[in-house]
């Protein structure tokens, strides 16, 4: 199966999501580690097209069983930084999923450069973080 890029960003419109974490970790220089991921989610009759997913962005990430579905995530940074972010760059999303997008760039951005381990840059990482996903709307990610 060979996926078109403009079905890839209707699809990823759809049914992606684009996630900064934070979490306790005391082996972490500011207490805290953060974690971004570029997620698609399925039902298993559709773990094909996960597949093809996975195949048509350069054979990075996973796919993993979660719960009762499937998904193609992706956690590392570098294939995030060199795969992820000039796909969506090249090939905006068209809905409001694209300001997700953007604030998950930023902060893929901020660890790529170490910010992430300083005090000053933890905080711009916590504020974009507070923007982005069911949180722009006052409703707490399920994903945390």
């Amino acid at each position: 199966m060979v996926l078109d890029a403009n079905w890839i960003v209707g699809f990823v419109d759809g049914e992606g999501c684009f996630h900064v974490g934070i979490s306790e970790n005391t082996q972490m220089k500011v207490g805290k580690q953060v974690l971004c991921e570029f997620v698609v989610t399925q039902h298993i009759r559709n773990l094909s097209v996960l597949y093809a997913l996975k195949k048509s962005m350069q054979n990075i990430g996973v796919v993993r069983k979660k719960r009762k579905t499937y998904q193609f995530r992706v956690r590392k940074l570098s294939e995030l930084y060199q795969v992820v972010l000039p796909f969506f760059e090249k090939h905006n999303l068209k809905t409001d999923k694209n300001i997700d997008f953007l604030g998950f760039r930023d902060v893929v951005h901020l660890m790529f450069r170490g910010e992430h381990l300083t005090s000053e840059g933890f905080e711009k990482i916590k504020s974009i973080q507070s923007r982005m996903n069911r949180r722009r709307f006052g409703v707490e990610n399920s994903l945390e």
